[in-house]
């Protein structure tokens, strides 16, 4: 297999991990909390990455040790928490779509914090992309106990966007697996104190154990955040991170694709709105070559 059709085949593993992230996520809270699914992915991922955080812990200098965590806090463990409340109350196909808004939030996060410029055609990315989102909220309809639920995935994405700038401008030299490792480590530590006190381990006592949302969170873990942070890892360094940014064009078409397998109303307008995202994506990525 040559180099080309191994990145391709990274590339599309990635995305079905990443992108069936959301329905797992729903398929866990139908027997469990949003608490305990978030925390239960936290302490699998961090579980399912010790060996590698035993090896760079010994390699990181201390005094980068707090960013790391401060990486981990925006770039796990709050997404983790809002994406699990959100979804209590909205489809996994929505969630997948709002997203896509990730590399926008980057650019936005780059400019307010460390004053990194902005082009007139990432101005107008950013633009197309806020309109999407509107429009999205628009097609599903303003209802006031539905739309703010959708808000909490926008702060989760502000939270990514902010890790991303973060990790740009004060963690370079350091691999994602690294970051990674040690940043989930103590995500895991953070999130096992919340999954003792929202009464989970009298879930596993009681008559009947909800095996399935068990495995959908672990796995959720295992994979969405464990195995997922490798995947990209390997593909940054295999075909370039201009090449692994692309995965967010696939999200969410593979979170739309498991939200009709599962039943969920998406209209063709959603899927417009989501065409209007990524092309916003898309004007942002094409201005920074």
């Amino acid at each position: 297999m040559n180099n080309r059709a191994i990145h391709w085949s990274i590339f599309l593993l990635l995305s079905l991990t990443w992108g069936s992230s959301f329905i797992l996520m729903k398929i866990g809270l139908q027997a469990l909390s949003p608490y305990q699914v978030a925390s239960l992915r936290l302490l699998s991922a961090g579980i399912a990455l010790l060996p590698f955080f035993i090896k760079f812990i010994r390699q990181t200098p201390l005094n980068k040790i707090p960013m790391i965590i401060l990486s981990g806090v925006l770039g796990n463990l709050l997404p983790a928490y809002l994406f699990c409340i959100a979804e209590t109350r909205i489809d996994s196909a929505l969630a997948g779509i709002l997203n896509s808004l990730v590399p926008l939030m980057s650019l936005l996060a780059g400019f307010f914090l460390f004053r990194a410029p902005i082009v007139k055609k990432q101005l107008l990315g950013i633009c197309v992309g806020l309109l999407g989102v509107v429009m999205l909220f628009v097609v599903k309809g303003v209802d006031a106990g539905y739309w703010y639920y959708g808000l909490w995935i926008v702060v989760a994405t502000i939270c990514y966007g902010l890790n991303i700038a973060l990790v740009h401008h004060h963690l370079k030299g350091y691999s994602s697996l690294q970051l990674g490792s040690i940043a989930l480590f103590f995500c895991a530590v953070f999130a096992l104190p919340v999954l003792l006190f929202s009464g989970f381990f009298g879930i596993l006592s009681g008559p009947s154990i909800p095996w399935s949302s068990l495995a959908a969170s672990v796995t959720l873990g295992i994979l969405g955040s464990g195995v997922a942070s490798v995947l990209f890892y390997i593909l940054i360094n295999k075909a370039g991170a201009m090449f692994a940014s692309m995965v967010t064009y696939a999200l969410p078409v593979v979170a739309i694709g498991w939200g009709l397998v599962a039943g969920e109303q998406i209209s063709w307008l959603q899927v417009v709105c989501l065409f209007i995202i990524l092309a916003s994506v898309y004007t942002v990525n094409k201005a920074k070559r």
